[in-house]
């Protein structure tokens, strides 16, 4: 028998969307093997959304063995809620809701003086972790995002109280995920880690996966704030000397109202997206969320004290 004989025989190549794919469902099934309660954190926006496709493969033609959590500030674009509830129904997938605003209106959170309810997220996510006894929660968060997100691990573990500590993450070696957690504890997933901003929308018009209408150039009342266009809204603004005007804008990443800003865009279609996603040099989340202009460590911060 010659050498040739002996040689390996090599599969199709994959291209670098193919890898990334195969990596996260790797992970979904993993979970769903290891764990007896996960949860998919989904809040309608691009990432939770991707997260729910790629489930959706992972388990075909089965349906998603685990449901969906958001944690609502009340303060959410309209079209995102629309958006949410509609995909849930269309798959017929379990939506959990903990409402932020249940928590002020029995005083167990007060409103913040800067009128973000970003951080007051936190309380209503350990509680529902708790609540249904998740034990795994998987989170559309990337490391190309904000230099904590940077720092976890594709699992990574949190302490009874919900809390995160860096320097308690654990080796992950030749794609092998170490899920082990004490009772109480649970384990926070992150399924599209190596994935960038452009991998998130390459793989979007790839696989023609559905989105808000939010995410595309439309016309919208905004006004200026700390280099941000924000819309009016519960959350407030504008302010005094902060004037209103309609402009072409579309949002990189969504969330509470009161913090997220849009970026002025024409981009109205996946091409133009993509064009313009690969000429910034601004993460969606640098260009466009308040909450992470508070410190220099501000998402360190609410990553130890449990949030997303």
């Amino acid at each position: 028998m010659t050498a040739d004989a002996l040689a390996p025989v090599a599969g199709p190549a994959l291209d670098a969307l193919d890898a990334l794919e195969s990596e996260a469902i790797h992970v979904f099934r993993e979970v769903a093997g290891e764990f007896d309660r996960p949860v998919i954190l989904f809040s309608g926006g691009k990432d939770s959304t991707l997260l729910v496709h790629l489930a959706i493969k992972a388990f075909a033609p089965a349906p998603v063995p685990f449901p969906l959590l958001h944690v609502d500030t009340g303060h959410n674009y309209p079209e995102v809620i629309t958006f949410r509830d509609e995909l849930a129904a269309r798959y017929d997938l379990r939506l959990e809701v903990a409402r932020v605003e249940d928590y002020l209106a029995d005083g167990r959170l007060t409103e913040r003086a800067d009128g973000t309810r970003n951080p007051l997220q936190t309380q209503p996510l350990l509680d529902a972790i708790t609540e249904h006894r998740f034990d795994a929660v998987f989170g559309g968060g990337r490391r190309d995002e904000e230099r904590a997100r940077a720092k976890e691990r594709i699992m990574s573990l949190r302490d009874a109280f919900g809390r995160w500590d860096p320097r308690k993450q654990r080796p992950e070696l030749w794609n092998l995920y170490n899920g082990r957690h004490a009772p109480g504890e649970h384990v926070r997933v992150f399924p599209i880690s190596n994935w960038t901003e452009l991998d998130v929308w390459r793989y979007i018009q790839r696989e023609n996966i559905e989105l808000p209408p939010i995410y595309f150039a439309h016309e919208r009342p905004v006004f200026s704030r700390d280099g941000m266009w924000l819309a009016e809204g519960p959350w407030g603004g504008p302010r005094d000397g902060e004037t209103l005007e309609t402009r072409s804008v579309r949002y990189r990443t969504v969330g509470d109202g009161s913090c997220t800003g849009a970026v002025e865009s024409t981009a109205a279609t996946l091409d133009e997206v993509i064009a313009e996603v690969t000429a910034s040099r601004l993460t969606e989340r640098g260009a466009t969320r308040a909450d992470d202009r508070m410190s220099e460590a501000a998402m360190e911060d609410r990553k130890k004290e449990g949030y997303f």
